[in-house]
């Protein structure tokens, strides 16, 4: 058990189910442990993430016509000693786990190795790939994960209409194969115009093959899915208001056997279903959370820049520094003042301590900087009505 003391209390972390608990102080105190000078000394305004993603590659050969990095074949593999001295960093500023990403992770020959070394550290590994070209190696080191993440968002067309390709058959193949050999596999499902009203066929699919976890993703207008075509694909203000009924519908169908989860930049959608909205304190006890960039959550480039998430451009910070620097670090301040000034719709919302202001990126794509999240359905009522 690993233990990440707290103000308020402390994360929880077991290393056999890699399961990370939040616990109050008395709580924690029922464990018998105590928080010694973090409790009685002055308390930190902020923590260091407790998750953060680092790019172990920048190279991809998929060519994904939405991918946020824009990650090509040619692109850059930082040495394992850079990658391991990124781990150090992280277990000394209280990091609890790594998200491998890149580029495709899976096209470094150590990166068995890479998840041992970070382990050794106390970081739980887990990693997202495509699935393409997963021989019985890369099945054999994806073996020192915690979890496994595959890129899948349905069958054939669904899945080209997200990436350009059809990478289906590979990356169901690849959720099989995995579950096979003990793998705790997931999928990364991307939501779009096109594919969310056939998520729940996605997703007994990739039960069927074996997937104990399902996160559903909002598509982001960064990388080569910066461009006018966004518009096209982004969720329509019908579908956005209609996750929270599919949620309950998928939950009730899946309960005991996979998990459904969101990514933070879908929580602002929750606001237009009166069941969710009216629960703030339940949600955020479950971990639904909107957005974390630059708070709970991180993100590292191949170059070791710093950013609040992997859709946001990186500060000055370097991952070497992340225990000193960043609290202070002056690019993440924007991302964790915003929720102490809300604008608009916002300032009524029930989620609102729950969303902090929806997805800053696509606030920012839609030239409106870091403010209330365009897409939110409570911000679309408020604009429509104040026009």
């Amino acid at each position: 058990m690993i233990v990440r003391y707290e103000p308020w209390g402390a994360w929880i972390k077991t290393e056999t189910t890699a399961a990370l608990v939040a616990l109050d102080r008395d709580g924690v105190r029922a464990l018998g442990l105590d928080g010694g000078v973090v409790w009685t000394g002055d308390s930190r305004d902020v923590s260091p993430p407790i998750e953060v993603h680092l790019a172990v590659t920048s190279r991809c050969a998929a060519g994904c016509e939405g991918c946020y990095l824009d990650a090509r074949p040619d692109g850059v593999e930082p040495p394992a000693e850079t990658i391991e001295r990124a781990f150090d960093a992280l277990a000394e500023a209280g990091v609890l786990t790594v998200a491998f990403g890149g580029g495709e992770p899976t096209l470094r020959d150590d990166l068995g190795e890479l998840a041992r070394a970070a382990r050794k550290r106390g970081l739980t590994p887990v990693v997202t790939t495509s699935g393409l070209g997963l021989g019985p190696r890369k099945l054999e080191q994806l073996k020192a994960f915690a979890q496994v993440n595959v890129s899948y968002d349905g069958s054939s067309d669904a899945y080209a209409s997200v990436r350009g390709f059809d990478g289906a058959a590979a990356a169901e193949s690849a959720i099989a194969r995995l579950a096979e050999t003990g793998v705790v596999v997931g999928v990364n499902v991307v939501l779009t115009r096109d594919t969310f009203d056939r998520t729940k066929e996605t997703i007994r699919r990739a039960a069927s093959l074996g997937a104990s976890e399902v996160q559903l993703l909002r598509y982001k207008p960064q990388g080569r899915a910066r461009a006018l075509d966004y518009l096209a694909k982004r969720l329509s203000p019908e579908q956005a208001r209609g996750l929270g009924p599919l949620l309950r519908e998928l939950a009730a169908e899946h309960e005991g056997r996979v998990r459904i989860r969101i990514d933070c930049a879908l929580v602002p959608f929750l606001s237009a279903d009166a069941e969710l909205a009216s629960r703030p304190e339940e949600l955020a006890r479950w971990g639904v959370l909107g957005c974390e960039a630059g708070d709970l959550l991180g993100a590292t480039r191949v170059d070791g820049r710093v950013a609040p998430c992997s859709f946001t451009a990186p500060t000055d910070l370097r991952v070497e520094d992340l225990a000193r620097g960043w609290a202070d670090e002056p690019g993440m301040a924007p991302f964790r003042a915003y929720p102490k000034a809300p604008a608009g719709a916002c300032v009524e919302c029930t989620l609102r301590t729950v969303c902090k202001g929806g997805c800053k990126v696509v606030s920012e794509y839609a030239g409106e900087g870091i403010a209330a999240d365009p897409e939110c359905p409570r911000v679309r009522e408020w604009a429509g009505a104040s026009a």
